[in-house]
């Protein structure tokens, strides 16, 4: 499987890119410069609902996944603003017509920045924005990837959405056509919410009152070319997110970049006359991971790592050039959670994933998806030792098992 991996980095760091960005919601005409009104205010969205059945289990879920609504403004040609209002998972609590009903959904602001244009090339944010890493992060409209779900290496180690406070430069290179770049300081991480199942992505700050002096650097180089589009990205950030005094007791660097965190990703992307072919290769490293589960005790892994290949073909290219796609789909992907292990570590084969997927992805119109997904899911064995509730309420662990996923999808 490192071959896998090695292979899947080596033809991400070789292929080159396809050269314009799609322009599919209000958002995107405001980030492009195509709302010419001064003083413009511009209303976008998009949501998404599920049904999932459990195979083995024999059980199903119905869920509105997440409904988005964003409200955006042009001060002039130089400054504008985005914000991004999100209400995940329907219900966030009981209210007074739903005696007995207890929401576990969230409302949270998944954007929220100033875009300062320094020229027609070079501009930048500032608040709080998303990253360029991953195809998913940035790029996460449910309308244009395929599966009923995100990519489960897109969840599980690059975590998206991975949105922080900060600062970010973009631009493309003048003297090579369809070069472009970012770099990015935000606030980092909080490694008392990482997790061996869960990696970093508990870790997230997401825009909250964040503690600590930790720091978090990232940049990408994203390159269109033809058919092709490439990018590789890199964060190094720390994880100490508490003031120096708690650190300290905690025997834990509070540091700007105390208890470091670093991921670097490649992936490539080939489309052309209805075929669509991707590639993504990443890769998580934890230094002080002995230290942080001294400190937390929550089985934080050194090293994370996966990888994914994904080959679509829309049936209805040639007659409707993507104005109508019937898109037919699979993708293999491998996940490791805990491809390294410190001494304090508990080991848990649970965290080897490999996920098969096969699917069609149906678009009436554009900003319409309807979904269907067989996802076969194979892990190793549990370990016995991680389980805290006992027999009888535990709940069955399967290393083998199959969902069945059916979705629809908006943006506009």
């Amino acid at each position: 499987m490192q071959r896998i991996f090695t292979l899947l980095i080596i033809l991400s760091s070789f292929v080159c890119l396809n050269a314009s960005a799609q322009v599919l919601t209000q958002e995107d005409s405001l980030a492009a410069g195509l709302i010419y009104k001064q003083q413009a205010t511009v209303i976008s969205g998009y949501g998404e609902a599920r049904y999932s059945i459990d195979t083995k289990r024999k059980s199903a879920e119905a869920n509105l996944k997440r409904v988005v609504l964003f409200l955006g403004h042009k001060f002039n040609n130089n400054i504008s603003l985005f914000t991004e209002l999100e209400v995940e998972d329907a219900l966030t609590s009981s209210t007074g017509g739903d005696e007995g009903v207890t929401g576990r959904g969230s409302i949270s602001m998944e954007q929220a920045f100033l875009k300062f244009n320094l020229n027609h090339s070079t501009y930048i944010v500032a608040g709080l924005f998303i990253p360029r890493i991953g195809y998913i992060n940035e790029n996460h409209l449910p309308t244009t990837f395929n599966g009923v779900d995100r990519p489960f290496l897109e969840d599980q180690i690059i975590p998206s959405t991975w949105r922080e406070v900060g600062v970010g430069l973009y631009g493309q290179v003048r003297n090579i056509p369809g070069l472009n770049y970012s770099l990015a300081l935000t606030n980092g991480l909080n490694s008392e919410g990482f997790s061996g199942s869960t990696g970093i992505r508990g870790g997230r700050q997401l825009g909250q009152a964040a503690t600590g002096l930790n720091l978090g650097l990232s940049g990408s180089l994203l390159y269109y070319t033809g058919n092709f589009r490439l990018q590789a990205s890199g964060y190094y950030g720390g994880s100490t997110a508490k003031e120096k005094r708690v650190a300290d007791s905690l025997a834990l660097n509070s540091g700007p970049f105390g208890s470091p965190v670093s991921l670097i990703e490649a992936n490539a992307q080939y489309s052309n006359n209805g075929l669509t072919i991707k590639a993504i290769g990443t890769m998580v490293n934890i230094k002080d991971a002995q230290a942080i589960n001294r400190a937390f005790a929550n089985n934080t892994p050194e090293k994370m790592q996966g990888a994914y290949g994904e080959v679509g073909y829309d049936l209805f290219y040639r007659q409707h050039h993507g104005e109508k796609a019937f898109i037919i789909f699979g993708r293999y992907e491998y996940l490791d959670l805990g491809a390294s292990i410190p001494p304090n570590g508990i080991e848990n084969d649970a965290n080897q994933k490999q996920y098969i997927i096969g699917g069609i992805t149906y678009k009436p119109i554009r900003g319409i998806a309807i979904k269907a997904d067989y996802v076969q899911r194979i892990t190793g064995e549990f370990n016995q030792s991680l389980i805290v509730t006992p027999f009888p309420q535990q709940i069955p662990y399967y290393t083998n098992n199959g969902f069945i996923n059916v979705g629809i999808a908006y943006n506009f």
